[in-house]
């Protein structure tokens, strides 16, 4: 018989849009269960046999605690093909909470990343044009860990994917800008979508800032306008599903 669902939330995106803020505030509240480390990338690997699922290694990630809820927070999971179907599968009435950032921001965010760590050699100029290419090579077609990063960036595509998938209640939206201007009031709203009781917000703090370092690449006005190009498209889907609008 299938272990029944433990994990009730997930904050399933998006990959440098606050999501390790949002887990270390949440982390300070003794009323929600969390893993002891962020990122646990249960729903998102493909080595796993997805016919037959065992979540027995997944549950013992979290120390459960009866009537609180559990949760955790990988931030690929709105964008990596099948996370969300397998999600569904696994509780269909999970709640589900993303942090959207600017998605010219989050790409050059995301590949200041992959250089700091000596992933990305290459300059953003390129890997945001011909170095798309680079995600038809990888084992799953269409999609990569690394350079994705103006593949995450389609936030009215994964939306609507998702909202095909979870009724509207069990979604919550924030924004990285919200939460770093007012994390009392975006971590007011987290708690009240999880049905817990008003509590005092942690101090504002940085959380996992961007790596000092030489780059190789600026971010140029060409870089924006093209991007805003290849998103225009998009946005205007995120903003019919959501009213949320960038740049």
């Amino acid at each position: 018989m299938a272990e029944p669902p433990l994990v009730t939330f997930l904050i399933a995106g998006v990959q440098k849009g606050g999501t390790t803020a949002l887990f270390d505030y949440l982390a300070d509240y003794p009323d929600i269960a969390l893993p002891d480390a962020k990122e646990l990338h249960f729903f998102d690997d493909e080595d796993r046999d997805w016919s037959r699922p065992d979540y027995g290694a997944y549950h013992a990630r979290f120390a459960a605690r009866p009537g609180r809820p559990c949760g955790e927070a990988t931030p690929i999971y709105s964008y990596w093909p099948n996370s969300l179907e397998r999600i569904a599968a696994y509780n269909p009435a999970m709640k589900l909470v993303l942090v959207l950032r600017d998605p010219v921001q989050r790409a050059w965010s995301h590949w200041r990343m992959e250089y700091a760590r000596g992933v990305e050699p290459h300059p953003f100029a390129w890997c945001i044009r011909e170095g798309r290419q680079r995600l038809f090579e990888g084992q799953t077609w269409g999609h990569h860990h690394a350079f994705s990063y103006v593949e995450r960036g389609f936030y009215g595509e994964q939306m609507e994917r998702l909202y095909g998938l979870f009724p509207r209640r069990q979604v919550l939206i924030l924004t990285s800008n919200a939460l770093r201007a007012d994390p009392g009031a975006a971590l007011a709203q987290v708690r009240a979508f999880l049905d817990l009781p008003p509590a005092p917000a942690p101090a504002p703090r940085e959380v996992h800032v961007g790596r000092e370092m030489a780059y190789p690449s600026e971010l140029t006005a060409d870089d924006v306008d093209h991007l805003r190009q290849v998103y225009a498209a998009d946005a205007e889907r995120l903003a019919a599903l959501t009213g949320i609008r960038f740049g």
